[in-house]
This record gives C-alpha cells, sequence and structure tokens, in this order.
C-alpha cells in the first residue's frame, strides 16, 4: 500500500487523476479516491490473461487511453508552455497512432495496437510510462523551439 500511496505522488499521475476529475461534472465520483479513479488502468497478468489474444476495445477502454494522453499532453504544456494537441486515429480492431502535436512540432509518436488490453500491471508502472511520454515530449520541443513554437 506504501508503493500505491507513492505512485499517487507522481506529477504524471496528479495530473491525470485532475483530469479524471473534471471528466465528472455530475459530483458521482466526488467520494471516489485517487485510486479508485486510477483503478481501470491496472490490468495485472491475472486480468490480462483473462483477456482474448485479439479483441476489439471497448469505448471505455479507448476513453481511458484518451484521457491517460491528455494527461500526457498537458503535463508537457505545463512545462514547456507550448499548447499540445492529441490527435488519435484508431481502427475498431484496436490498432492505430496516437500523436501529440506542439506547432508543428510531433512531440510524441506512439503506434497503438492490441488497445483492448491497454493497462498496466500497477501504479508505479503506469506512472513511468506517462512520466517517459511526457519527457520525451519536453525534450524534443526543447531541442526544437522554433517547430513547436511555429
Amino acid at each position: 500500500m506504501a508503493q500505491q500511496g507513492d505512485a499517487l505522488d507522481s506529477p504524471f499521475l496528479k495530473e491525470l487523476v485532475k483530469i479524471w476529475r473534471a471528466q465528472d461534472t455530475n459530483g458521482a465520483w466526488e467520494a471516489k479516491s485517487d485510486f479508485e479513479l486510477l483503478e481501470p488502468y491496472i490490468l495485472d497478468k491475472e486480468k490480462r490473461r483473462a483477456l482474448p489474444i485479439v479483441g476489439d476495445p471497448d469505448p471505455d477502454t479507448l476513453w481511458r487511453l484518451e484521457l491517460f494522453f491528455n494527461a500526457v499532453a498537458l503535463s508537457i504544456e505545463r512545462a514547456t508552455g507550448v499548447m499540445i494537441q492529441p490527435m488519435l486515429k484508431m481502427h475498431h480492431e484496436g490498432f492505430g497512432r496516437m500523436v501529440l502535436i506542439g506547432g508543428r512540432l510531433i512531440a510524441v509518436n506512439k503506434q497503438l495496437r492490441d488497445m483492448h488490453r491497454f493497462g498496466f500491471d500497477n501504479l508505479a508502472k503506469l506512472a513511468r510510462e506517462g512520466d517517459k511520454y511526457v519527457g520525451a515530449g519536453i525534450d524534443l520541443i526543447r531541442k526544437f523551439p522554433d517547430v513547436a513554437n511555429y
């Protein structure tokens, strides 16, 4: 449980929780803890084994994917001041591409596969994966500021 609490202190997970809470316009999730909001992202080995190898992602899974990358985009914006626009192109069978664009720069480019199995073993891995994309986007914007600010 302590590891779970440490992961929840991650700046990326705090941003992701803010995005989730912003989706709750009627207050239905006010009583939910941050962990309860993020729990759908946790797909341990047992849960993953229960899923078929090939399958179509359900709308809730696609929504979680979009919120994940929205948190990445907002984290990059906060760090760089460059407005980031996420763009998702997804085939109904669960493969596609997510790009995060700042100006004319593609700050993050992620090929997506098997999105019906989108999830992470634990909160720490969720935080690390989000931090990885945020760091990569920030690095590219700092490397090519003229393109990002165009």
